[in-house]
């Protein structure tokens, strides 16, 4: 009978070896998959004002290259809002300055106080998006079923890797009403 037993506490000894490798193993694996993920989906973090807000810098226009920017805009699922960009996408040269006007409006009844965060995929064209003047870098107050156009100003740094051809740039507005 002890002999049984000692068999059984081997085998449970061996898998629970195994249990804790595997468990270092997809503990090491979990840098190159947030690294996969970040790439993918790279969320702006609420950054200060002054490192969001770029200086205008007068950039050579490289009239050679054409960007395609893609505007998305969605909505926190408690955010009683409409938001759309003005443009679902424009097509830019990088060094060049452009104004997207972006639209929300407060559908209800209430003072609704609201924040846009932004993300961009691929993730490290983040680097070389300008924005010059943005609704994103600071809540929005709305009143009672108020609209609002909101601009966003943004240049295209020249040095942006040439492979890029395509930048989506992701808005998501939050409700941030009960915050306050």
């Amino acid at each position: 009978m002890s002999e049984d037993l000692g068999k059984k506490n081997v085998k449970l000894a061996r898998k629970l070896v195994l249990v804790a490798a595997a468990m270092f193993g997809f503990g090491y694996a979990l840098v190159p998959i947030y690294d996969v993920l970040c790439e993918w989906k790279w969320i702006e973090r609420d950054r200060p004002d002054a490192i969001k807000q770029v200086p205008i810098a007068a950039y050579k226009v490289d009239l050679a290259r054409e960007i395609t920017i893609e505007f998305m805009t969605t909505l926190n699922e408690s955010t009683a809002m409409e938001f759309h960009a003005e443009k679902k996408q424009l097509k830019v040269h990088p060094g060049e300055y452009h104004t997207v006007n972006f639209y929300a409006k407060n559908l209800t009844d209430k003072v609704m106080v609201a924040r846009a965060i932004a993300s961009f995929s691929p993730a490290l064209t983040s680097r070389y998006f300008e924005k010059i003047e943005c609704f994103c870098f600071s809540e929005q107050t709305f009143k009672a079923k108020e609209a609002k156009t909101m601009p966003m100003r943004f240049v295209i740094n020249p040095e942006l890797p040439k492979d890029y051809e395509t930048i989506t740039l992701s808005y998501t507005f939050f409700d941030n009403t009960e915050i306050q």
